[in-house]
């Protein structure tokens, strides 16, 4: 027997960040079952029988699957998991909230499918992409002010790794010290106003899913004194590449924030001429 046999070759990913992560690495024909949210890799949704939610589960077909191993991620499917747990499933449950345990979930789930050389590689290059974007940056005399909206009612802030991608790109997060709150409730804005009173340069809004309605945004009352609004810097990136916690946001959802940014930057470098 070699090392190859111990390694879990059923496998079911109840979010779509490690369904990603498993096609990266040429291991996709480990995996047996998806969450129904999943867009990213396109062909998983053709390939991979749909199991889940992501706060709930086709226990029963997750079940007749047979997976040797179930992979989730935080603690809104803890209900899920002990589920299976109970029914003699092996479950690990990430909980990743920042760009340094996203790198440590890359890397776990590596080792798992005999790929850490290959996840190291790759988060090699990731780490080599934010260490000269962070040279670029930092190079700039100014850093906007970016409000995040993760949700629109109630009012929910940006969660850590979108907070630290936001810096890394060149800009400051709006709201720094709800970033680190782990879990949503704790990111809630209960009065709106707060986002005027911090005056953001520019506003992202991907909403869990839902299509960033701009317009709505800038119609709120007293929104329109904020200069992301008046300036027309309100921009969406799909939750698909930028919530969830694995390579789609080291990648696509980095590289959008960064082209946000660099827009915003160009058009300070007009506006003076603009206004003559």
């Amino acid at each position: 027997m070699t090392s190859a046999d111990f390694l879990p070759k059923r496998i079911i990913c109840l979010t779509e960040e490690t369904t990603e992560l498993l096609y990266l690495l040429g291991e996709q024909d480990r995996i047996v079952g998806i969450s129904g949210f999943t867009v990213r890799p396109a062909q998983a949704r053709n390939e991979k029988p749909k199991v889940s939610a992501f706060t709930s589960a086709k226990i029963d077909k997750i079940l007749a699957l047979d997976p040797d191993l179930i992979l989730g991620f935080s603690d809104l499917q803890a209900d899920i998991a002990a589920e299976l747990i109970r029914h003699g499933k092996q479950v690990l449950i990430f909980n990743q909230r920042s760009v340094q345990e996203i790198f440590a979930m890359v890397q776990t789930v590596g080792a798992l499918v005999g790929k850490h050389e290959q996840a190291t590689h790759w988060l090699e290059k990731i780490s080599d992409k934010i260490t000269n974007m962070r040279a670029q940056t930092q190079a700039r005399d100014l850093r906007p002010k970016v409000y995040f909206e993760e949700w629109y009612d109630p009012l929910i802030t940006g969660i850590r790794w979108v907070s630290e991608l936001i810096e890394i790109a060149g800009g400051q997060e709006c709201f720094p010290e709800l970033a680190r709150e782990s879990l949503a409730r704790n990111r809630i804005l209960a009065d709106p106003a707060v986002v005027i009173e911090r005056q953001p340069d520019i506003i992202i809004g991907s909403w869990c899913g839902r299509k960033f309605r701009p317009e709505k945004v800038a119609a709120r009352p007293g929104w329109q004194e904020i200069p992301a609004v008046r300036d027309g810097f309100l921009h969406e990136i799909k939750s698909a590449d930028l919530l969830q916690p694995g390579p789609a946001a080291l990648t696509d959802g980095l590289d959008q924030i960064k082209a946000i940014i660099d827009r915003w930057h160009d058009y300070k470098k007009n506006e003076p001429r603009l206004s003559q």
